[in-house]
């Protein structure tokens, strides 16, 4: 079967090849892939900026139906829709896993870039990490849960950083971003979507998706509309950074209020100037988060299965595997959104 993959450490060595069709062991099942999302880790990974043990398959954003079960799972999951929870091990015993924050293990290991991941035809994975999508979730749709349970977990359970009436202002209207804007409008905040003029299709989006303010941040003065349409001019009561880009984060800290919320939500791929000054000056509350929990994966499909969160109008490209410089292309290009790949194109 068709895989991209990273064959080797340093800067891109991407590859697809054929490697041999999986068979699952005691406790695991094997999905047949229907959609797989290129995330912006994978690109990381292609530029060496994200830890990967290669060679390895690409890509962690999965649905697909399970199409076999190893010993000790039941055959009654043959044939569900499903998507999968992105870490193939953790250790259980750790003082992370066991007070629940499992995406904080020491010895985690995650699909897509510690072991095969989506971006190909058939893929093991363990069978506690499978959760059920509705018929009314299409399977592209539902390979954006991964994501979306990510945003959940930043912006719901690391900390309550949104609270019903908050001035929200989100930097970046990718992926991550307009899914941080549904999950913000379904908490019944304001929220301001941030971009720049590369972004004018996504800011339109965002607009189309329920944001009440998008802002080209090159052409209009972004200080002044938060300050007009904040609580007694004083900022925004909750910052969150989805872009990725050291700018943002900074333009971030004049923007949120004194005793307001930062949060991170982007990865730079390397490290960015920011006036950590301001934490102490303005007594921010600064919080990040990694990955996501089986938790915020639970609350992800009920966002999705309510339509209170629409992935849908974020996908903007399918790819078949052969194609994964294209793909790659419409990331770094910013010429969509949300691209995904689509193992059995090629094969029927």
């Amino acid at each position: 079967m068709q895989a991209v993959m990273k064959v080797a450490p340093g800067v891109g060595n991407i590859e697809v090849r054929d490697i041999p069709e999986p068979s699952p062991g005691p406790n695991h099942v094997k999905l047949k892939v229907h959609a797989a999302g290129l995330c912006g880790t994978d690109l990381h990974i292609y530029h060496d900026e994200f830890k990967s043990w290669p060679p390895v398959v690409l890509g962690h954003e999965v649905a697909g139906e399970v199409v076999e079960v190893g010993q000790g799972v039941s055959e009654t999951l043959l044939g569900t829709r499903v998507t999968t929870e992105t870490y193939f091990h953790t250790c259980g015993i750790c003082r992370y896993c066991r007070d629940g924050h499992t995406n904080l293990c020491l010895n985690r290991r995650s699909i897509g870039s510690a072991v095969n991941g989506g971006f190909t035809e058939y893929l093991v994975v363990p069978a506690h990490n499978l959760h059920q999508l509705s018929e009314q979730i299409s399977y592209r749709e539902g390979a954006l849960t991964e994501p979306l349970a990510c945003v959940v977990h930043g912006v719901l359970l690391v900390a309550p950083t949104v609270r019903a009436g908050d001035l929200a202002v989100i930097a970046g209207p990718g992926t991550i971003g307009l899914l941080t804007l549904q999950v913000l409008k379904a908490s019944r905040a304001t929220v301001i979507v941030l971009g720049t003029t590369t972004d004018s299709h996504r800011l339109s989006l965002a607009r189309d998706l329920g944001a009440d303010y998008v802002v080209n941040v090159e052409t209009r003065d972004v200080p002044a509309l938060v300050q007009d349409v904040s609580i007694q001019g004083l900022g925004a009561d909750v910052v969150y950074e989805c872009s990725g880009a050291g700018a943002a984060a900074q333009g971030l800290l004049r923007l949120v209020r004194r005793r307001g919320r930062y949060v991170q939500v982007g990865l730079f791929g390397k490290p960015v100037a920011w006036d950590l000054d301001q934490v102490c000056y303005k007594e921010l509350t600064v919080t990040g988060s990694n990955a996501s929990t089986p938790e915020s994966w639970i609350r992800a499909i009920h966002l999705l299965s309510s339509n209170a969160v629409k992935t849908e109008p974020l996908i903007t490209h399918d790819f078949p595997l052969s194609q994964w410089e294209a793909a790659f292309g419409t990331f770094t290009q910013k010429s969509g959104i949300k691209a995904l790949f689509r193992p059995h194109f090629e094969r029927g």
